[in-house]
């Protein structure tokens, strides 16, 4: 498994200085609170980056990253993803959990296994898990109390509520 954790994707450069704009790959934004470095693929090895600075937009973050001084310095990060050492993660509210620990996991219903998590899908409202179920199809449980007993990140496994009156089959034929 692997020591990094996907956090971000750099999307453009962001003025003159060297600064980028970075789009989040959580709803759970605190993550960049303390963020002191990262690191980018190049060449296929992950290069260690220390973060300047880091300020929050809209519905983005603005990173600074030490020595990358100018517009040019920075266009060589454009698309790049932003990854961080899985043991410098800080530690998440209870009932957030972060994806790399959602995907792959068991999912139970009625003491039944359903399937298993094959994405997290962002959605303004709410995340929506895509299950392949047993039959190797997708389902598409959104993440919200009323679907949703509970999760255990250290065996993998989501327990849902009561899932018939949920959902219906997806019939694409």
């Amino acid at each position: 498994m692997s020591d990094y954790l996907l956090i971000a994707k750099v999307i453009s450069s962001h003025g003159r200085n060297g600064t980028v704009k970075i789009v989040s790959s959580f709803d759970f934004k605190e993550i960049f609170s303390k963020l002191e470095k990262i690191f980018m693929d190049f060449f296929g090895d992950k290069k260690l980056l220390k973060v300047e600075n880091i300020e929050e937009g809209n519905d983005c973050f603005f990173l600074k990253i030490k020595n990358f001084d100018s517009e040019s310095d920075s266009e060589i990060l454009i698309g790049k993803n932003i990854f961080v050492d899985k043991n410098d993660l800080l530690e998440l509210p209870e009932d957030h959990f972060f994806v790399h620990d959602l995907i792959g996991s068991i999912v139970f219903c009625n003491d039944e296994k359903i399937g298993k998590i094959k994405d997290v899908l962002k959605f303004p409202a709410n995340d929506v898990y895509v299950i392949l179920d047993v039959n190797n199809s997708e389902r598409l449980i959104p993440d919200v109390p009323e679907f949703i007993d509970k999760f255990d990140p250290k065996k993998k496994v989501l327990i849902l509520k009561k899932l018939d009156e949920y959902y219906e089959e997806d019939d694409e034929d």
